[in-house]
C-alpha cells in the first residue's frame, strides 16, 4: 500500500518541486493539494508540465478539515501560517514536514523576536526535530513534526560541521558570505525580483542580520556543546536556482589540510547526498541544480580556514530534502525518488 501524502501549499516553489519529486517516488500518493490563488483549479493548469501526470484539483486551505486522512503532510506555507495548520495536522494523526520556521527553533522566544510572529503552538517545539538527516538521521525516523531547515542554514551547517562537531572552531571567528538565486525569495510577484531590476545585478539582503542567522548558531551551538556566534551575509544573483556559500573561520588548533579533508570525508562517509571535493578543487552551483546534493570543497588561505558549499535552493535546500526526511521517516531507501545528478548545461 503506497504512503498517502497531502500537500499545503502546493503552487510555490517549493510546492512545484516537491510534487516533480513525488511524481516519481514509487512508494507514494498523492491524495490533495491546497492553494488559496488557484483553488478551484487543476495542478496540470497552474503547472503544465504535470499534464498526464497529476491532475488533481487544488482545494482551498479552510476545506482542510474534510479532506481524506493522510499519512504525511507536507506545509509549504509561509512562516507565522504554516502552525496553524500544522497543529491542526498533527491533531487528526497525521505526520508532518513544515517547510516553514515555524518549528526551527527549541526557544519560541529567538522564533519571535527574529521573525515578529507570536508562537501559539510552544508545545510541539520540544518534540519537532530538525530535519537535516546527516546530523539527526536517528531522530527524524522516529519523528511525527520533522522542521525542514533554511537554505542557507543547510549550506552552512553542513559546511562546518565536521570540524564544529570535533570543537576545533575558534570562537566568534566564522564569517559566512551566501549568494543564492531568485526563487529563494518565493514566487509571489516583488519590484525587486521583475527582470529589468534583477538582471545583470547583485544585492544583499541586508548586514544587520538574516533570520536564518539564529538558526544556524542554534544548530552548530547544539554540535559544539558551546555557544557559536556567526557573521552572516546573504546575496541575491540574477540566476533561478542555486546557492553558493563560503566560509571563512579560524581553528583552534594548527591541523593541515590533510588532516581537515580526511575530517570531513570520514564525517559524511555514509551520506551520499554530500560529496566532498577533492584537495585543490572546489564546487559550483551547475553541478548541483535541480539535484539533492550538497558539494563541499575545503582550503586555507594564510591560516584562515575557507569551507565552499553549494546546494540548490529548491533540491537539497528545501524539497529534496524533505522528501529525503520523508524517505527516513517512513523506511523507504533514504535517496528514493533523488537518484539523479544535476542537470548540465
Amino acid at each position: 500500500m503506497k504512503l498517502k501524502v497531502g500537500i499545503l501549499g502546493a503552487t510555490g516553489y517549493t510546492g512545484a518541486e516537491l510534487l516533480r519529486l513525488l511524481v516519481s517516488h514509487s512508494g507514494v500518493e498523492i491524495s490533495w493539494l491546497t492553494s488559496e490563488k488557484f483553488s478551484g483549479k487543476k495542478i496540470s493548469e497552474v503547472f503544465p508540465q504535470f499534464r498526464n501526470l497529476l491532475d488533481l484539483e487544488c482545494v482551498n486551505i479552510a476545506r482542510l478539515g474534510t479532506l481524506s486522512k493522510v499519512d504525511l503532510a507536507f506545509s509549504c506555507l509561509p512562516h507565522g501560517t504554516s502552525m496553524h495548520f500544522v497543529e491542526k495536522l498533527l491533531l487528526a494523526g497525521a505526520r508532518v514536514i513544515d517547510f516553514s520556521a515555524d518549528f526551527r527553533f527549541r526557544d519560541g522566544d529567538i522564533y519571535e523576536s527574529w521573525y515578529k510572529v507570536k508562537h501559539t503552538y510552544k508545545n510541539f517545539l520540544e518534540e519537532a526535530v530538525y530535519g537535516l538527516p546527516e546530523i539527526y538521521r536517528e531522530k527524524i525516523r522516529g519523528a511525527k513534526l520533522v522542521a525542514n531547515p533554511g537554505c542557507y542554514s543547510t549550506t552552512v551547517i553542513l559546511g562546518l560541521a565536521p570540524i564544529v562537531s570535533e570543537g576545533l572552531l575558534k570562537e566568534d571567528s566564522v564569517i559566512v558570505d551566501s549568494k543564492s538565486g531568485l526563487s529563494g525569495a518565493g514566487r509571489a510577484p516583488s519590484l525587486e525580483h521583475h527582470f529589468s531590476e534583477s538582471n545583470e545585478s547583485a544585492s544583499v539582503y541586508g548586514v544587520k542580520g538574516h533570520n536564518q542567522r539564529p538558526e544556524i548558531e542554534q544548530e552548530l551551538s547544539n554540535l559544539t556543546g558551546n555557544p557559536v556566534n556567526v557573521t552572516f551575509i546573504p546575496h541575491m544573483i540574477p540566476m533561478s536556482r542555486g546557492i553558493l556559500t563560503t566560509i571563512y573561520a579560524k581553528l583552534d588548533e594548527g591541523k593541515s589540510h590533510e588532516d581537515i579533508w580526511n575530517s570531513y570525508k570520514q564525517y559524511y562517509l555514509r551520506d551520499s547526498f554530500v560529496r566532498i571535493y577533492e584537495k585543490g578543487k572546489f564546487p559550483s552551483v551547475k553541478n548541483v541544480r535541480f539535484s539533492n546534493f550538497c558539494d563541499i570543497g575545503v582550503g586555507f588561505q594564510e591560516g584562515v580556514f575557507i569551507s565552499v558549499v553549494t546546494l540548490d535552493n529548491l533540491g537539497k535546500g528545501a524539497s529534496g530534502q524533505a522528501v529525503q526526511n520523508m524517505n527516513i521517516m517512513f523506511d523507504f531507501p533514504e535517496d528514493e525518488g533523488l537518484k539523479y545528478p544535476g542537470m548540465y548545461p
